[in-house]
């Protein structure tokens, strides 16, 4: 059961564009929604400049909170469930993670970038790092210039899910069905298959021709068998969530770049996009490297992210 959604706020309005489907969500679930400012100290951001004062300071806490307070009166007088707001010291990322965590937060909701008066550029590098690092599901609104309508609440009803056929994966599944059955959406699982290309090309013009038949029928056979086993992968996994009641679709692509496919799909219907980040680092980042980075940083659709348990 869902019980506690928390959003990250930067000060700025690019980073309020998380509030209209934190409210959605917080309406359909019937869950607390908690309001977070990271508190960065003026004598570490300008340390090297020698100009900490602590008066200056605490000028910044007050405006902080005042932001802080206003933000919590306009979503409380909209949502009748509680609505709560923290400013807490530290590294962003962290205190995040650390609030994220004490507060049982099932959800974190913010936008991938922003720029606060408040502060520095900070919420990109931040979303990517927590995009590794959260052991709860995490919810990537991309912002626009323009400040957010906190009247219109987004109903995200056409969930896309790209599937590689492992149990990692798969792990995507839950926290997907969770957030589109508040939504009575529907859902397409997509696979992604690399083509298979010929190993070589004979140079000859006359053995090209004598030979280029049986490579393109190999080649089909080839693509056919995998789009066999990615078809029965697919609709077993379908008719699963089928079986609980739930609307699902499935599509097979065939694609270099699977980050391309995945963006290149979503399309309407689709209005969300949800994908397993199997969460490791440096060289190992497996799907977030290769894919799903992409799919974050190139859809314009809010992305829910996961890190799967190894």
């Amino acid at each position: 059961m869902i019980r506690s959604i928390l959003v990250p706020l930067d000060g700025s309005t690019f980073g309020e564009h998380a509030l209209p489907l934190a409210m959605s969500m917080a309406r359909r679930l019937e869950a607390s929604l908690n309001l977070i400012h990271v508190h960065t100290l003026l004598e570490a951001t300008y340390a090297e400049l020698q100009v900490f004062d602590n008066t200056l300071d605490q000028e910044l806490r007050s405006k902080e909170r005042a932001y802080l307070q206003a933000v919590q009166k306009k979503v409380q007088d909209r949502l009748s469930v509680p609505v709560t707001i923290r400013n807490v010291d530290g590294d962003i990322a962290t205190v995040i993670r650390e609030q994220a965590e004490s507060q049982r937060a099932d959800w974190v909701v913010m936008t991938t970038h922003a720029r606060g008066p408040f502060g520095r550029f900070w919420l990109g590098s931040v979303a990517d790092e927590l995009v590794r690092s959260l052991p709860m599901s995490l919810i990537l609104v991309h912002p626009e210039a323009h400040a957010p309508d906190l009247t219109v609440e987004p109903v995200p009803k056409h969930l896309l899910i790209p599937l590689d056929g492992t149990p990692l994966a798969e792990q995507i599944l839950e926290p997907a069905v969770t957030f589109g059955r508040a939504m009575q959406a529907d859902y397409t699982l997509l696979r992604a298959l690399t083509p298979v290309y010929p190993a070589m090309v004979p140079a000859e013009p006359a053995i090209f021709g004598s030979v280029a038949g049986d490579i393109m029928e190999r080649v089909e056979r080839a693509h056919a068998e995998l789009k066999k086993e990615a078809d029965t992968y697919l609709n077993k996994t379908a008719d699963r969530l089928r079986g609980e009641q739930l609307n699902v679709q499935t599509r097979i692509v065939f694609e270099d770049q699977p980050g391309v496919a995945i963006l290149d799909a979503a399309r309407a219907p689709i209005d969300m996009i949800a994908i397993e980040t199997h969460g490791r680092g440096g060289l190992s980042r497996l799907l977030l490297g290769s894919v799903a980075d992409k799919v974050i940083r190139g859809s314009k659709l809010p992305v829910l992210v996961h890190k799967p348990t190894l």
